[in-house]
């Protein structure tokens, strides 16, 4: 919980998300829930986003077993290396339903994205063309996003 982290953690409190951390060590100015390991966050939470530097202690820190423990609804973030996450594993883990999904902003080796994450680009075009479908001739929609 750097300066990045810090500044993610004050964007995300406004819409009411528990936010805890993980770091070398507990900040004491910091208000958030500390877990001194990467597994026990993942364990406690519903979504892990890795803004971190990637160094020998950093690289592949989302490593299968992170990702079990994040679980079948869990969601991945990475807003810092490609590296941060064994990339081969995650996507077994995302085909298999062991985690719910990934926000990538970087990949591990790139301009090279795994092939297997194409197939849930042409899932995520189908269900908004036919959320479109159904909007344009007065059906309920699909996936509609309830603000309640």
């Amino acid at each position: 919980m750097k300066s990045i982290g810090s500044l993610i953690a004050k964007r995300l409190e406004p819409f009411g998300c528990i936010i805890s951390y993980n770091s070398t060590s507990k900040k004491q100015r910091i208000p958030y829930r500390y877990y001194p390991d990467l597994l026990s966050l993942a364990a406690n939470n519903d979504v892990i986003v890795l803004s971190c530097a990637l160094n020998d202690q950093t690289h592949h820190i989302v490593n299968r077993e992170v990702m079990e423990a994040l679980g079948k609804k869990g969601i991945i973030i990475n807003v810092g290396r490609g590296g941060l996450i064994d990339e081969m594993e995650m996507v077994k883990c995302l085909v298999d339903g062991v985690i719910g999904g990934a926000g990538l902003y970087v990949f591990e080796i790139e301009p090279g994205v795994p092939e297997e994450l194409f197939g849930s680009l042409d899932n995520i075009a189908q269900l908004a063309l036919a959320n479109l479908t159904a909007f344009f001739s007065d059906q309920p929609l699909i996936s509609p996003v309830r603000l309640d």
